[in-house]
């Protein structure tokens, strides 16, 4: 059911109501500071993408809605200390967005995607940032981080001009790795490293999310491990007296089934 702008309003005023009533009467919500919401709110994010991957949309409302919970509750805190409410919030990211489209509301023009990257960056520049990276939080997980910071210089023009480039890149990183493993070397985590910024890097070029795509194939070995335990089980065996070729055989059985039923 879609709701019409007016009804919109009314359950946005409601929320505000209902955190304006928890904030003043329930023992908990008094209590709360920003540093005690932080961790629950990068919680809340972990969940809000863990309901994207699994395509349940009802699971994702709810988690839309305690992660909007979690931006009202913030401003309702720095309301208190007459820092900024949330009409401030909304204004100050309504004003930005229109800021950084001028091909929306200027007189800029802009028909891909990339351009728009590449004004989005430069215009960040000009509000005073000193450079382009200066806007990827240092407390990212690794390959989030990785694939922002790629993204980031793409828009200043620091990028490969195609994806057979990348690949190449891919290829002489793992050499040098495997030459650094072969010689026993102290460089092998930074070689390691280089790889895998390299592969998140070609993933951008083949439209691919690195961290989805792990975290999909996370999901898929967990599944069919827990199958093949399932199936060892059943058959009255245990880990430790089988070898890696009797467990293999459970493994293979595990995939069979699974790809199935896909």
């Amino acid at each position: 059911m879609m709701h019409t702008l007016e009804e919109k309003k009314a359950a946005f005023e409601r929320l505000l109501n209902i955190m304006d009533d928890l904030r003043e009467k329930c023992p908990w919500d008094k209590k709360q500071t920003l540093e005690s919401l932080r961790h629950l709110t990068i919680e809340e994010t972990y969940e809000l993408g863990e309901a994207i991957l699994s395509g349940d949309m009802n699971e994702l409302k709810g988690e839309i809605g305690d992660l909007l919970l979690h931006m009202v509750f913030y401003s309702k805190i720095a309301s208190e200390t007459g820092d900024f409410d949330i009409a401030d919030v909304l204004h100050a990211i309504c004003d930005k967005l229109v800021y950084r489209h001028p091909h929306i509301y200027g007189d800029v023009e802009a028909s891909t995607e990339e351009e728009v990257k590449a004004n989005w960056e430069k215009l960040k520049l000009k509000e005073g940032k000193k450079s382009v990276l200066q806007g990827v939080p240092a407390g990212l997980p690794a390959m989030v981080k990785a694939a922002r910071i790629q993204e980031k210089v793409k828009g200043v023009g620091f990028d490969w001009d195609n994806r057979e480039q990348v690949f190449d890149k891919v290829k002489e990183e793992l050499d040098e790795l495997k030459e650094e493993i072969d010689k026993g070397s102290d460089q092998i985590e930074d070689e390691f490293g280089d790889l895998l910024f390299s592969m998140i890097n070609y993933a951008r070029f083949i439209g691919v999310n690195p961290e989805n795509a792990l975290e999909k194939t996370n999901k898929k070995f967990i599944s069919r491990f827990t199958a093949m335990e399932e199936y060892i089980a059943n058959d009255g065996k245990q880990f430790a007296e089988m070898n890696l070729e009797e467990m293999d055989t459970y493994w293979e059985k595990a995939k069979n089934e699974q790809l199935k039923n896909q």
